[in-house]
């Protein structure tokens, strides 16, 4: 076994008991006074009682929501940043999330969601797939990592224009609350519907990121050289678009703007599986998970009178995170 692997190994083991750890945590944060221990007693009282809701109906949902959005975040984070070999790249730079954010503002604002509630996440994944087939069209069959991520940065803009149009022309009050708080970012309030339907989406997006590691490994040598090793980089870069929208697309269209993870979690990792691509996705995954997990058990336990969003968390880490990269990338070129 070499020395990476052995690094990737003992990552590996600790961000699963991080998880694991983060997650039994979840369950046990809240209002009321329980924790994972009244597990065990709730088996003879199945859903006939408040512990019984409050665990299952209530922190169940938002702890796998919380596990697989990081997860989604953070691995697709890693799967970009291989292929366009740019460490400040991240999933929002080809304009999935925004678009997915535009797709479900749109339901909301039109009034369809009052009728069929879970119409929203289906149309944050219609989004996410139209930004792709968008994104595709615009760049081309051979464009470079540059054109792809020029074409994002459009395509996310405008949806970012018409969100603040929808926003400006609301008519209800009320209506443009709700949307700004959702734009915020949370895994709170959702329920086992809402898992149900994002995470088949979620899954298949982590299934084609997941197959793109020994192609990434290859660009990592070179475009010409990764063609001469017999990967076709079109199918390539549609594999790693399209289970980034799969991922993100879903998992924005639930829990709303989550941003940074996508970039603090490989930027952190990276160290520890020895600069590998291929190394560094499952890596993210696990720790994209954890990430978010503690970010929302933060969130709970911070001092407030109303609970801080998530989102508006992660935007507050990540920033001047983001900032330090970009300070320590100018001296290093320096």
């Amino acid at each position: 076994m070499s020395k990476n692997e052995y690094c990737f190994l003992k990552t590996q083991s600790v961000l699963g008991v991080l998880v694991f750890l983060f997650f039994l945590l979840s369950l046990s944060l809240g209002p009321s006074n329980l924790n994972i221990l009244d597990f065990w007693s709730l088996g003879e009282t199945v859903g006939n009682n408040t512990s019984w809701l409050i665990f299952f109906e209530i922190r169940l949902p938002r702890a796998i929501l919380g596990l697989t959005v990081g997860i989604s975040l953070g691995l697709a984070g890693a799967a970009l940043q291989g292929y366009l070999r740019n460490p400040l790249a991240e999933p929002g730079i080809i304009g999935v999330s925004t678009s997915a954010s535009l797709f479900t503002v749109i339901i909301f604002y039109s009034g369809l969601s009052a009728g069929f509630a879970l119409l929203m996440p289906f149309a944050g994944i219609l989004g996410a797939t139209s930004a792709v087939l968008i994104l595709q069209s615009l760049a081309g069959r051979n464009a470079s990592a540059l054109t792809v991520v020029l074409a994002g940065v459009a395509i996310s803009s405008f949806s970012g224009a018409l969100i603040s149009l929808a926003l400006n022309f609301s008519a209800n009050p009320f209506a443009t609350y709700e949307i700004v708080f959702w734009l915020l970012g949370s895994v709170a309030d959702r329920g086992h519907d809402q898992v149900a339907i994002a995470l088949p989406f979620m899954a298949i997006g982590w299934a084609l990121l997941l197959c793109s590691g020994n192609p990434l490994d290859a660009l990592t040598l070179g475009e010409e050289e990764a063609t001469s090793l017999g990967y076709e980089l079109s199918r390539v870069r549609a594999q790693i678009i399209f289970g980034t929208a799969f991922a993100v697309g879903s998992a924005t269209s639930i829990a709303g703007t989550i941003g940074f993870v996508g970039l603090v979690v490989p930027h952190l990792l990276r160290p520890f599986v020895g600069n590998r691509p291929k190394l560094l996705l499952s890596a993210s995954a696990l720790g994209g998970g954890a990430l978010v997990l503690a970010a929302d058990i933060a969130v709970r336990l911070l001092p407030f009178k109303q609970e801080l969003k998530l989102g508006v968390l992660t935007a507050l880490i990540g920033a001047p995170f983001f900032l330090l990269i970009i300070i320590k990338h100018r001296r290093n070129v320096l």
